[in-house]
């Protein structure tokens, strides 16, 4: 769906209105929600939805995931977790999830970053070279 440059505008505005310290209120975001369907101003539908596709974008940037073959030991869980946190920021949350197609290693998706140390994907990287 195309959205104009106004309605684009006004979302960011509504954005950074619902931030507090760079960080999302979710009261704020309801309130704005609110005050744009009492008014309905022209473009509403999609101000709403660059709104939306904002917070939806935040939210994914302050979530990591990390897999591993196995449990990760609980030291190596807190080092892996102190270090996102310094990349990304102290209201990071990390999850933890088993994936044994990765052979071994790691693999991290942090937002729309993916650093991926698995066994599996430098075997595919392997097999793309031949």
């Amino acid at each position: 769906m195309k959205i104009s440059k106004q309605a684009q505008r006004r979302a960011r505005e509504l954005f950074r209105r619902c931030l507090v310290r760079g960080l999302l209120d979710e009261d704020r975001i309801r309130q704005a929600v609110k005050l744009v369907l009492a008014q309905k101003p022209h473009g509403y539908i999609e101000i709403l939805s660059r709104l939306q596709r904002l917070v939806k974008l935040d939210l994914e940037r302050r979530t990591a995931r990390v897999e591993s073959t196995a449990p990760l030991p609980p030291a190596l869980k807190a080092k892996v977790t102190a270090q996102l946190k310094k990349i990304y920021g102290a209201e990071t949350n990390v999850s933890f999830v088993q994936n044994p197609a990765l052979i071994g290693g790691l693999r991290i998706q942090a937002g729309s970053d993916l650093y991926d140390g698995s066994v599996r994907a430098r075997l595919n990287a392997l097999a793309q070279q031949f």
